[in-house]
């Protein structure tokens, strides 16, 4: 039974929403934000159930073992009734932030990129053809929902500290969508979709990805005047994890693995800082 619901969680991309809106909430926090936080979190929340739901919707899973892959199979009338209701909570939620539809717009195109490839259409497919489209379009909507939005909605201007924080976690996600990429080369192929993989060697995949790590802690180094030392520690933590994952990702293809630790480890720091904030204050 646990089992069962903990992939319920998993694979229909309720643990994912969360972890979005935990880095949100780090966000807020980082960068003081004042704005209807909690709108933006449900908006948030149903628009990841729409988008992910309608990605591994039209993800076919008959040639893998993917357990995940299985699983959509078997539930792939689910996947679309979740994508309605994310669609139906997202435009109830937009309502109250539509002064800010210009900016929401960009997430939502963003969003669509990254999944318009699998759309069986020749509008969407020539965008299998794209150079590491895949990888920069995943990076981008994730770096920009989570970091870049809520402050736009606030109505924040650019400043160091958003600079610099956009920064360290566009280059972690971006790092973690790399190890990803490895491990879907062949389901990529299958699906005509090039990424990053596909024109690098190993040798020079793995230089690109260690060098996105540094510079991701080099970012949250910099920080520092803007911030804790503490708060600077949680923004570590997850770029140190994901370099000792590595080699394991690279021969363990475990959906466990990635759609819940590697996942997990975008959302890891603010769920380290939450604990600072509400338990050790």
């Amino acid at each position: 039974m646990f089992r069962s619901i903990f992939n319920f969680i998993l694979f229909t991309s309720v643990f994912i929403a969360l972890c979005a809106l935990l880095m949100i909430w780090q966000t807020n926090e980082l960068l003081a934000l004042q704005y209807p936080q909690r709108t933006f979190y449900l908006f948030v929340f149903f628009s990841t159930i729409c988008s992910y739901n309608f990605h591994w919707y039209l993800t076919p899973g008959s040639y893998s073992s993917s357990e995940r892959l299985q699983w959509v199979d078997r539930y792939r009338d689910l996947m679309l009734i979740l994508c309605g209701v994310g669609l139906a909570g997202a435009l109830f939620y937009f309502w109250p932030l539509r002064s800010h539809w210009l900016v929401l717009s960009g997430g939502a195109i963003l969003t669509f990129l990254y999944s318009a490839p699998k759309v069986p259409y020749k509008p969407f497919t020539w965008l299998r053809k794209i150079a590491v489209g895949k990888t920069l379009f995943l990076t981008g909507v994730w770096t920009y929902v989570t970091t870049l939005l809520p402050a736009f909605v606030a109505n924040q201007g650019l400043s160091w500290p958003l600079v610099l924080f956009t920064l360290h976690r566009f280059l972690l996600v971006y790092a973690i969508c790399i190890l990803f990429d490895y491990r879907d080369i062949e389901s990529d192929k299958r699906e005509g979709i090039r990424s990053l993989i596909t024109y690098l060697d190993y040798k020079s995949l793995n230089r690109l990805y260690y060098i996105t790590l540094l510079f991701s802690a080099l970012a949250a180094g910099l920080l520092q005047p803007y911030t804790t030392i503490p708060v600077i520690i949680t923004l570590l933590v997850p770029v140190v994890i994901t370099g000792m994952l590595t080699r394991k990702a690279q021969h363990n293809p475990s959906d466990y693995l990635f759609y819940f630790s590697l996942d997990g480890l975008m959302a890891l720091s603010a769920l380290l800082h939450l604990i600072l904030v509400y338990i050790f204050p």
